[in-house]
């Protein structure tokens, strides 16, 4: 990293402090999913607060149930590349259509097979149009990424992408991945 690089990326973590100080109302250095989803909104982004809390568990390193300001970045990373994703890929229509968001899983580093992938899309298709905008879009990531690395990642133990459960351990997957 270049000189005007790293003066770059000290400018934007300064943006991104004092965003999230004003976020942190009562300035306790860490910020709630409730904090968390009205600053969202005010950027334009509408999620369920369940999402909201999805991405802090996510995020939250230490399992303090609030995201830090390095949580946050950390946040604020994947939620850029998921927003660079989905501009290179919406053509000026403002929304994915299910190819697109194929195209844009597989960019992001998820590859699902045909049922999983459909049904997937079927869950986070707000509007039942095929039309995902950014937040359907985001929502559906988060799902995947919380799904990967929360849970399966935990079961799969020799790396080797694939998992045997038992009921109980199915049933705890299910019950920690609900959006």
């Amino acid at each position: 990293m270049d000189e005007m690089e790293m003066e770059m990326e000290k400018k934007n973590k300064a943006r991104l402090r004092g965003w999230f100080e004003r976020v942190d109302s009562d300035n306790t250095g860490s910020i709630t999913a409730l904090q968390l989803k009205r600053a969202l909104s005010v950027g334009n982004l509408e999620f369920p607060l369940s999402v909201v809390q999805q991405m802090i568990r996510m995020y939250d390193f230490d399992r303090n149930g609030t995201m830090s300001f390095e949580e946050f970045l950390a946040l604020n990373s994947f939620l850029l590349k998921l927003q660079n994703t989905f501009s290179d890929l919406e053509r000026g229509r403002g929304f994915l259509l299910p190819d697109d968001v194929y195209e844009a899983s597989v960019k992001i580093g998820f590859t699902l097979d045909s049922p999983a992938f459909y049904s997937v899309c079927e869950s986070f298709d707000q509007s039942k149009n095929g039309k995902f905008r950014l937040d359907d879009f985001i929502s559906l990531c988060i799902f995947l990424q919380s799904a990967r690395r929360n849970l399966f990642n935990s079961f799969d133990t020799a790396k080797q992408g694939r998992v045997t459960l038992d009921l109980n351990q199915f049933v705890y997957c299910t019950a920690n991945c609900r959006i």
